[in-house]
């Protein structure tokens, strides 16, 4: 019966199911009982666990040293001194390093290299906003130091990186905090919550909206600045000449460093479609038509996605399109993004409000609090989350666990456009079946001497 409802390619040609669909919604029921076993047990392992000092009183400050300074590693520092104080700044950039110091004020600490601080006594949190090849080893190394985590968005760099970081923080017993910030939205709460509570029928389709890749190049290669760390700053990456447009915020449209549109803002959306979804993806498709340039910006660009779901539902990623994310069951639609939520079943909510015995994405005082006054309000909300749990030992809303399966389907989905095929996938094994091809993408090489692990 699967085979009737299949979705086509944009190309007109049926994707054919994976042979063992059945038997994978099965093992899932058979794991998923095993896994929620083991993480229970994880669970009160970690609430047993104390935080990297005691504190003596819910007034006390933690101390924090804020990793990575430009652009959102700023902002996500600036938020995280409303509950803590920053004592040590690390940037490879001097430049960035030395106006953070200076913002920071109290002359706190600043270093190079990101190990320096972490071996420091007097931190106790970290905050991470280095660029995205980064994330996994200084979160692994943050952990393994005996730190809390907050760690910008996307989680990895490859969905191999997710399964070593996925273990070395349940082996810790760290709590961690993604900066997947939507989650702590009054907006895409209400609108998972209403979804996964039936008020548009039976959920059967979603679309996601990312925007498009940036374009641009062939770039020249220039001398490394002297207040830059090139080598540092490449870390596991292929050693190349420094070109200005591989660093700081473009840094998002090489491949090398990240994943474009598709883990910069799939990080988000994509996140929040899969809350909704409630089922795990099995089938990747996608789709790009215009070549970047050689010697420029060089991650795909007029994209597309589809990705199929255990349960049935499909979800379509494009580049083009209302941005946000817009849900399609059986009884009506639902839109939300960063600006609003709209759809027949919205309207409807003063007169059929959701029941208080009904399922919640994450109950959370502060965070059932209206945030109705944009993107900020509502990263200080993510970021209260975090330092409560801190102090409870309690999963975040943004955990580890379910960050790594967001950023694994964006990683996917960027397999499946590069390699311009279907690929199956086992969300048991996180493998893909019967593909070595593919497999060999799910991680990728590191330069000798910055090797994740």
């Amino acid at each position: 019966m699967y085979q009737q409802n299949w979705p086509s390619t944009s190309r007109g040609q049926a994707f054919p199911p994976p042979a063992n669909r059945c038997t994978v919604q099965a093992k899932a029921h058979r794991r998923g009982f095993l896994k929620a076993a083991s993480s229970l047990v994880g669970y009160h392992l970690a609430t047993c666990r104390s935080p990297s000092r005691a504190y003596s009183s819910p007034n006390e400050r933690p101390r924090i040293g804020a990793i990575g300074l430009r652009y959102q590693g700023t902002v996500i520092a600036n938020q995280a001194k409303r509950f803590g104080d920053i004592v040590a700044v690390c940037d490879v950039d001097r430049h960035v390093r030395d106006q953070a110091k200076a913002a920071f004020g109290s002359t706190p600490y600043s270093c190079e290299n990101y190990r320096d601080l972490l071996d420091r006594k007097d931190v106790d949190v970290v905050t991470i906003g280095a660029p995205d090849h980064w994330h996994s080893q200084m979160l692994i190394d943050a952990c393994r130091a005996g730190k809390d985590v907050y760690c910008e968005k996307p989680l990895t760099l490859t969905v191999d990186e997710g399964k070593l970081v996925s273990k070395v923080v349940q082996q810790t017993a760290r709590v961690v905090q993604v900066g997947s910030w939507q989650r702590s939205d009054e907006r895409f709460r209400l609108a998972v919550e209403m979804v996964r509570a039936g008020r548009i029928g039976k959920l059967q389709q979603v679309d996601v909206v990312l925007g498009k890749n940036v374009t641009g190049g062939p770039f020249a290669s220039r001398t490394v600045p002297g207040h830059l760390n090139w080598n540092l700053w490449q870390g596991q990456t292929p050693d190349v000449p420094y070109v200005e447009e591989r660093c700081h915020y473009t840094f998002r449209w090489w491949w090398e460093y990240s994943g474009g549109q598709m883990t910069d803002w799939g990080a988000h959306h994509i996140d929040i479609a899969q809350w909704g979804i409630d089922s795990l993806p099995i089938a990747f498709q996608g789709t790009s038509r215009n070549p970047q340039s050689s010697g420029g910006y060089n991650v795909p660009i007029d994209f597309e996605s589809q990705v199929t779901y255990a349960n049935g539902v499909v979800m379509n990623i494009r580049d083009h399109g209302d941005n946000g994310i817009l849900f399609t069951g059986d009884q009506g639609r639902l839109f939300v993004n960063r600006g609003k939520i709209t759809g027949l079943a919205v309207e409807e909510l003063s007169s059929k409000p959701l029941p208080r015995g009904d399922w919640k994405v994450y109950p959370h005082d502060n965070l059932d609090e209206p945030v109705r006054s944009g993107k900020l309000d509502s990263i200080v909300s993510h970021m209260h989350n975090f330092f409560e749990c801190i102090q409870t030992r309690k999963p975040t809303i943004s955990d580890v666990s379910s960050q790594h399966r967001s950023v694994s389907t964006c990683h996917l989905a960027n397999i499946a456009i590069r390699l311009g095929r279907p690929v199956r996938w086992d969300p048991l094994d996180e493998s893909c079946i019967d593909d070595p091809q593919a497999n060999q993408m799910l991680s990728r090489e590191q330069r000798h001497g910055f090797e994740v692990g």
